[in-house]
């Protein structure tokens, strides 16, 4: 058990950290966190659309600061899950590092488990790996999008009927079907859609560069996740801390009480008369 002094104020409180065994970067139960990862993604993005769907405002300012929250409100539920994770396997580490003192044996199974830096981006960027390759197809194959079809001006309706530019006239008029581009394009804005508010429908170009720019945003839980799961050690030292500073106050008690105990005794004892 290690300690590092820190000074707050009049009293100094010593930070307590256990130390632990390091687990392996994958273990038997990535798999399970990629999926349970992948799903809380699916749920974020539809919470995130439902909250970000009105809230394309016109104003600017009202605009950024609607979306900013809703995107920064999913990276804390991202680095929150990953902060729980992390001191959990933090905690399996110091109980195997206590029976390897003991001269107790563990399987390599329950080494593996243990708190591992990358571990969190590891399962992270595997729960992510679904939208972030229809992320990339979308951002190698995207374009300004232009407006195509329309409506052709009445004063244009007859020439429609002419074998040389009619056939040209009426394609006009009917809009090309959608592509695989296109049904991808409209889920990873609804994936990416804070970001798209942001930018605002009408900026075409904004919405090109969003576009090739999505699979780096749709890493961005992953990356929250994984920082989260780092942060499990320092959990970990505050719940010893905490434990530590308690243990402290309460011998502290103990002796004032068993003090206040002696000196009432101590006033009880008859002098001797001579």
């Amino acid at each position: 058990m290690t300690s590092k002094g820190k000074a707050g104020g009049k009293t100094t409180v010593q930070e307590v950290r256990k130390p632990f065994i390091t687990g392996s970067i994958t273990d038997e139960n990535t798999v399970k966190s990629s999926l349970f990862f992948f799903g809380t993604l699916i749920v974020v993005f539809f919470i995130a659309f439902i909250a970000c769907a009105s809230a394309s405002f016109s104003n600017l300012i009202l605009r950024l600061a609607m979306n900013l929250a809703v995107t920064v409100l999913a990276l804390v539920i991202f680095f929150s899950n990953g902060s729980k994770h992390g001191a959990e396997a933090v905690a399996r580490g110091e109980i195997l590092y206590q029976k390897k003192e003991k001269g107790r044996s563990f399987s390599d199974s329950e080494k593996r488990i243990c708190y591992h830096a990358a571990k969190g981006f590891i399962t992270g960027f595997a729960g992510t790996i679904p939208f972030l390759i229809l992320a990339v197809v979308l951002a190698v194959n995207t374009s300004v999008q232009m407006t195509e079809a329309g409506t052709l001006p009445s004063w244009m309706q007859a020439y429609t009927n002419r074998s040389d530019i009619g056939n040209a006239l009426v394609s006009y008029t009917q809009p090309e079907g959608m592509g695989a581009v296109d049904y991808i394009r409209a889920l990873i804005r609804i994936c990416i859609i804070p970001f798209v508010n942001i930018i605002g429908y009408s900026n075409k170009t904004g919405l090109c560069t969003l576009e090739r720019l999505s699979p780096v945003i749709l890493l961005l839980p992953a990356v929250s996740y994984g920082f989260g799961y780092m942060s499990g050690k320092n959990i970990r030292a505050k719940i010893h801390t905490a434990i530590s500073e308690n243990d402290k106050r309460r011998i502290r008690k103990e002796k004032k009480r068993k003090a206040a105990v002696n000196h009432n005794g101590n006033r009880r004892e008859p002098e001797q008369l001579n």
